[in-house]
């Protein structure tokens, strides 16, 4: 049964040290890295984020003498052809379990929740079948579930995947390619969407002993063995984004968010750069990143979000709570998500008077009907960061009721519990 909660704030000042639990991006690339490595890599700092919780359980799973559960199903379970893990709402497991599983002595079907069965994987399955994998859908074409036979036999070392679909199809493929026979040759066809997350995905597997190179539009990585490495996973950016947003809606702010480096793997680190448009300074000392609100015009008009997609609800949401007029460009794969990105923020942005117009690709905010109301009721949609995207706004509106307040689990479980640290008080409501 899902409970809401209500948020309420008095004072528009906050101040904290606020402790972030470790990226899911770069925790759940480590933990297929660890899986892949036969045990000579190790993860440290493991999220405690649902998805990554889940997927840490399902390849770290081992059979002794008694059963085990590995994603809600037994290892004897996964030698039976009917065997079935299902990765609920996991978008990144159910792209990076879909190649990892095609190296594995198994069959297995994969599935999800029902909006997971609605968002494709057809892309994903094309190139791994070119690769020589045995996948088949279960239900619908190029959706979740699907089934893999495992032990793939390689008939290719080279595939094409189009750029400006999610970064996680892309990542899926790099992260296996070492444990091809033949290597990966991978022609990345456009513009690439979310650069940096690739980027991360290479940086991760050199610390794992892994070379590639990148040559115009083709990343290559030989066949190779993995080296004796320790992954840290640093603390979550797009966490640490929400904390931006509280910031850049406070009259006054000092927080500090340990932990977080300057020169951070993570993409979404780019909202120190975007958030300093609305005042928030970012220090970096004492191992982490004090941020600091200064009153400051803001003049940016166009927010290119091509490369940091996660952080387009929290930046939007900024905009439209101070009235700034800005246009977004960068959203392509924001209607893939865990639920249509973009139908979610129209929906809830009207509850302020405010529209999110949309003419192709560019996206654009109407404040000419902006409204603060003494209270609002958001919908989560079953996303994680609409709920963590709108909750700032307890710092503007008197009563904030967020729908589902376990839909935070996914990603940043303590995030309640943290904004009492600075007075933004949740009250569930049964």
């Amino acid at each position: 049964m899902k409970h809401n909660i209500i948020l309420t704030k008095k004072g528009r000042s906050v101040k904290g040290t606020i402790h972030l639990t470790g990226s899911k991006s770069e925790c759940n690339r480590a933990l297929i890295i660890e899986a892949l490595s036969n045990g000579k890599v190790k993860v440290e700092n493991i999220s405690d984020a649902a998805d990554a919780v889940l997927l840490a359980n399902i390849l770290r799973a081992k059979v002794k003498d008694q059963k085990l559960a590995l994603g809600g199903i037994t290892q004897s379970e996964i030698e039976n052809p009917k065997a079935e893990i299902n990765i609920g709402p996991a978008g990144t497991a159910m792209r990076f379990l879909t190649a990892y599983l095609t190296l594995q002595n198994e069959e297995v079907v994969l599935t999800g929740s029902a909006r997971m069965k609605q968002r494709p994987i057809g892309i994903l399955v094309d190139a791994l079948r070119e690769l020589g994998a045995q996948i088949e859908y279960v239900e619908n074409e190029g959706y979740p579930p699907i089934k893999l036979k495992g032990s793939l036999v390689q008939l290719s070392n080279k595939v094409s995947i189009k750029g400006n679909i999610s970064s996680q199809y892309i990542t899926a493929l790099l992260l296996i390619a070492a444990r091809l026979p033949f290597g990966l040759e991978l022609h990345i066809e456009g513009d690439l969407t979310s650069r940096p997350y690739v980027e991360m995905t290479l940086a991760m597997l050199q610390t794992a002993g892994i070379k590639h190179s990148w040559t115009d539009n083709v990343i290559a990585i030989a066949h190779q063995e993995f080296t004796t490495a320790s992954l840290h996973v640093e603390p979550d950016w797009s966490a640490a984004s929400y904390w931006y947003a509280i910031a850049a809606l406070a009259d006054e702010a000092e927080l500090f968010l340990p932990g977080l480096t300057q020169y951070s793997l993570q993409g979404d680190s780019v909202i120190t750069e975007i958030m300093a448009n609305f005042g928030i300074t970012s220090q970096f000392k004492d191992g982490g990143v004090y941020l600091q609100k200064e009153v400051k015009p803001v003049f940016r008009k166009v927010f290119d979000l091509k490369e940091c997609p996660d952080l387009a609800q929290t930046v939007i949401v900024v905009c439209a709570a101070l009235g700034h007029e800005a246009t977004f460009t960068g959203l392509e794969t924001l209607k893939i998500k865990e639920t249509d990105r973009i139908k979610a923020l129209q929906n809830e942005l009207a509850k302020i008077g405010v529209k999110l117009i949309e003419k192709g690709q560019v996206y654009k905010l109407d404040l000419s009907e902006k409204f603060i109301p003494e209270r609002i009721f958001i919908d989560t949609y079953d996303d994680h960061r609409m709920a963590m995207a709108f909750a700032p706004l307890a710092m503007l509106i008197n009563e904030v009721e967020i729908e589902d307040e376990k839909v935070v689990e996914k990603s940043y479980p303590a995030f309640w519990t943290d904004l009492e640290k600075v007075g933004i008080l949740g009250e569930v409501k049964a």
